[in-house]
């Protein structure tokens, strides 16, 4: 949720932010007229009120017809302090709709326009030459087919398109990968969670995602229960309605979960393999911190990200995502992108995002600040709104580049170095006879 209180310091951020995104910027102004409206209510409330006070001693000391008159007077003051509070929260109710439907205020420096106009931060690593080898590159689900690894056929007889079943060294590769991750979060003081893949709509709903229009979402109506398709979700819930003791150090999570997302916009794209699939599984990174150590925290978790693509053996991409392709929460969000060679092209592995205090704001997460002394007295420190981010370190995608840059002629595939001891030392995935 956006802070009423910068948003009317600084309307034309927000309005710039809102063009940015492709969204018209009038919702601006139309809080700002609602905030106008409270706080005139407020005032006139509070006025009303004191006269009420004012009215209740003369009517005590009033005697007869006098006392008739004040009292008819005193109704009448009654009902429009009434009016007054009326207005008042109606016009906060109109405050909170429109802050909740509006996306974060973006960060200096993001790309305006949508999905094609972001920024190449840098590229990394050379994309392999199979012409210079020889050999024409099969795609990583004919290479899942040859090693036995990757089963759609059956994935579909049992739960339909956009399913699959993960086999032999190819299973094995994807949890290796995962617990590669995982390992890197907990060198790095990360706190591992295994998290509920089933929430709440308050939660869904609290972490920026739009409940009754996203058609990518999962829900279980029976239940009022949604899947979620990030971690995240479940993360940004943990410490709802709570006041953390941040100290000098973020609070770090990596959560390890089942995925799902119906995929519903991506029709006739991607069909082939698991590129797009209904689920999957992911690592997620997800961070509290004080809103002053969240730019440089953010950089910290692309590194991360980085760091595992480079382990992985992998070419790719950074990208500062464009404005209008920010999800809702984001306020920045860069992409890592590895080179698919049969594809010819970059395809996104890993994102990470800055949602400043979007999403605590929504889910009341705040920090307990430090008592400070003024003057010899000490003063109890108060609680400020803190900042989340999240990001992905793995996830089962990453075997598509995986399998496709490290083919060999024969069908095989070279396990990257840093995998090999997650996978008892295993150099190689061999084609089955």
């Amino acid at each position: 949720m956006i802070d009423i209180n910068l948003l009317r310091e600084h309307p034309d951020q927000f309005r710039a932010s809102q063009i940015a995104r492709g969204l018209s910027p009038d919702v601006v102004d139309r809080v700002l007229q609602a905030d106008a409206s409270r706080r005139s209510a407020i005032t006139e409330y509070e006025n009303l009120r004191a006269e009420q006070k004012v009215f209740g001693k003369k009517v005590a000391q009033a005697q007869g017809e006098a006392k008739q008159a004040l009292l008819a007077e005193v109704k009448e003051l009654a009902g429009r302090v009434k009016d007054a509070d009326t207005t008042a929260a109606e016009a906060q109710t109109v405050i909170e709709e429109l802050l909740n439907a509006m996306p974060n205020l973006i960060v200096d420096g993001v790309p305006t326009g949508g999905e094609d106009d972001f920024t190449v931060v840098k590229h990394v690593g050379t994309p392999r030459d199979f012409s210079a080898e020889g050999f024409e590159p099969r795609d990583h689900l004919a290479i899942g087919e040859l090693v036995d690894g990757i089963d759609m056929e059956r994935g579909a007889k049992v739960s339909g398109s956009r399913f699959y079943f993960l086999k032999r060294d190819i299973a094995r590769l994807e949890t290796a990968l995962l617990r590669m991750g995982q390992d890197l979060a907990v060198d790095n003081g990360f706190i591992c969670l295994t998290t509920p893949t089933l929430v709440r709509p308050e939660i869904m709903g609290g972490t920026g995602f739009d409940v009754e229009h996203d058609a990518e979402i999962y829900r279980l109506e029976k239940d009022d229960l949604y899947l979620v398709g990030t971690s995240e979700v479940a993360i940004a819930g943990y410490h709802a309605d709570e006041i953390l003791d941040l100290g000098e150090a973020p609070l770090r999570y990596a959560g390890w979960s089942s995925c799902y997302r119906r995929e519903a916009g991506s029709a006739g794209k991607d069909t082939r393999g698991i590129i797009r699939v209904h689920q999957f599984n992911k690592l997620e990174m997800f961070v509290y911190c004080p809103v002053d150590q969240a730019e440089a925290e953010h950089a910290r978790m692309l590194e991360w990200e980085e760091h595992m693509l480079q382990s992985c053996g992998l070419a790719y991409r950074v990208i500062d995502t464009a404005a209008g392709d920010l999800g809702t929460s984001a306020a920045r969000k860069f992409d890592c992108e590895a080179w698919i060679p049969t594809q010819g092209r970059y395809r996104e592995l890993t994102s990470t995002s800055n949602c400043t205090t979007y999403q605590a704001r929504r889910l009341n997460i705040r920090e307990r600040l430090a008592d400070t002394t003024e003057g010899g007295k000490r003063k109890k420190g108060g609680t400020r709104t803190v900042a989340t981010l999240n990001g992905t370190l793995a996830t089962t995608r990453w075997l598509v580049a995986i399998l496709e840059t490290h083919q060999q002629e024969d069908g095989s595939v070279t396990i990257p170095e840093a995998l090999r001891p997650y996978m008892r030392g295993q150099e190689r995935i061999e084609p089955v006879a």
